[in-house]
C-alpha cells in the first residue's frame, strides 16, 4: 500500500473532505469510502440516486488508421459491431487466456476509440497495450486529463435534467452522447454515457479534469430535492456485488479466464483474431475446469474473499472471490469459483462456506441477487 503522502487525489478531493467523507487509500488514490454510511448510500442508489467520484479510472485514447485493427486484436469482444456513439464491455487477455483487465471500449468516430480501464491497472494496461501494438496505432494515456462522475439510481435522469438541462432518458444502454460545446453547463468535451456499475439506471459523465467540480456542484445542488447522496467506494462494492458484476483483482485476474468467469457473452470466438483466442477456443471445446457462481448464505455468516467452498462431504471444491452482507436481502451474498460440475453450479445447489473455525450453508443463486425473488 502506498504511503499516504504518495497517494494521488482526484479533482474532487477537496469536496469529499468538505463533506466529511472517510478517506482511504485505493488503487494509489486517496478516495472516499463513505460519507453518511455504506447502508444509507447503498439504499439511496437503489431507491433514489447516488453520485460517485470515479475519476481514478483510467482512459486511453486510440487513434490513427490502424486504431480499429489494434483494438479488435486487443480485446475479446467484437469491436466491429460498434458504431459511433456506442460502447461495449470486454476484457483483454494474455496468450494463456488469463484476464489482463476488464474495460469499456467507446467508439468516438472511425479510427478513434477511448478505452476505460481500472485505476489499479493503468500502468500495466498501458504497457500491455504498447507491447501488443504491432499495428502502430496511436496510443495516448489521458487518465490524468479526465474527470469522471457516475450518477446512478432511478431518479438519476430526472436529477440530471433538473441540474443541467440535459435529458439522457433517450440514451440506450451502452450508448453515449457528446453535447455540443457549451450546451452542458457551459463546458466543452463532455461525454454522457448510459453505463454504470450498480445495476441501476444512470449515467457516467466524462469531462476535462478541471471541469469535474462544476458538474459535481451542479448535481449536488439538487441532491436534497431528489434524495440523492454522495456515495463512496463501500456502497459501490455492495451495489456491484448485488448486481453480480465482477471486480478485477477478486473475481477476475490474470489467473482466471473469461469463460470460467461467466463472461462468454463478451468472448467472441467466432469473430476476428485476438490475444488469447486460441487457448480460449480450446477451453470452450474441452469445458472449463471451474466456474464462477453466485450464492446466498442461508444462515448467519458473511462470506469473504479467500474463504473455502466445500461440498457435502467436506471436500474443498472452490474459493470465495467476493462476499458481503446484502443491504437489500439482509443476508450474506458472494461469488466464487467451484469445480465445474452440475451439482455445484446449478441454481439451487447447496454449498458450504468455511471461514476456518466455522462454516455456513449457502445456496447457488444466479445474480443479480437483488432482483431474484427466490434469493
Amino acid at each position: 500500500m502506498a504511503d499516504q503522502n504518495e497517494l494521488k487525489r482526484t479533482p474532487l478531493y477537496d469536496r469529499h473532505v468538505a463533506l466529511g467523507a472517510k478517506m482511504v487509500p485505493f488503487a494509489g488514490f486517496d478516495m472516499p469510502v463513505q460519507y453518511s454510511g455504506i447502508l444509507d448510500e447503498h439504499h439511496a442508489v437503489r431507491e433514489r440516486a447516488g453520485l460517485f467520484d470515479v475519476s481514478h479510472m483510467g482512459e486511453v485514447r486510440v487513434t490513427g488508421p490502424n486504431a480499429f485493427a489494434f483494438v479488435q486484436n486487443l480485446v475479446s469482444n467484437d469491436v466491429a459491431k460498434l458504431v459511433d456513439g456506442k460502447a461495449l464491455y470486454t476484457v483483454m487477455c494474455r496468450p494463456d487466456g488469463g484476464i489482463v483487465d476488464d474495460l469499456l471500449v467507446y467508439r468516438m468516430a472511425e479510427n478513434d476509440y477511448m478505452l476505460v480501464i481500472n485505476a489499479s491497472n493503468i500502468d500495466g494496461d498501458v504497457a500491455w497495450m504498447r507491447q501488443n501494438n504491432e499495428m502502430g496505432a496511436d496510443l495516448v494515456d489521458v487518465s490524468e486529463q479526465i474527470g469522471l462522475l457516475a450518477l446512478q439510481g432511478p431518479a438519476s435522469f430526472d436529477l440530471l435534467k433538473a441540474a443541467t438541462g440535459y435529458d439522457a432518458s433517450g440514451l440506450a444502454f451502452y450508448t453515449f452522447a457528446q453535447p455540443e460545446d457549451g450546451s452542458f453547463l457551459g463546458l466543452s468535451e463532455v461525454i454522457i454515457s448510459r453505463t454504470g456499475y450498480t445495476g441501476e439506471v444512470g449515467v457516467e459523465i466524462y469531462v476535462n479534469a478541471d471541469d469535474a467540480g462544476t458538474v459535481w456542484d451542479a448535481l449536488m445542488a439538487h441532491a436534497g430535492a431528489f434524495g440523492m447522496k454522495p456515495t463512496g467506494l463501500g456502497a459501490r462494492d455492495t451495489l456491484r456485488l448485488e448486481s453480480g458484476y465482477c471486480l478485477y483483482g477478486n473475481d477476475i485476474t490474470t489467473e482466471t479466464n473469461p469463460l470460467e468467469a461467466g463472461l462468454g457473452w463478451i468472448t467472441k470466438l467466432d469473430a476476428s483474431e485476438f490475444v488469447g483466442k486460441d487457448v480460449l477456443t480450446k477451453i470452450k471445446a474441452d469445458g472449463a475446469a471451474r466456474k464462477l457462481v453466485g450464492f446466498v448464505v442461508n444462515e448467519r455468516g458473511i462470506p469473504r474473499n479467500g474463504y473455502e467452498i466445500l461440498n457435502a462431504a467436506g471436500e474443498v471444491i472452490g474459493v470465495v472471490t467476493s462476499g458481503s452482507q446484502s443491504p437489500l436481502l439482509g443476508k450474506g451474498i458472494g461469488m466464487g469459483y467451484v469445480a465445474n460440475q452440475p451439482e455445484y453450479t446449478a441454481p439451487g445447489s447447496i454449498l458450504t462456506v468455511s471461514q476456518g473455525r466455522r462454516t455456513f450453508e449457502a445456496t447457488v443463486t444466479k445474480p443479480p441477487f437483488h432482483k431474484n425473488a427466490s434469493a
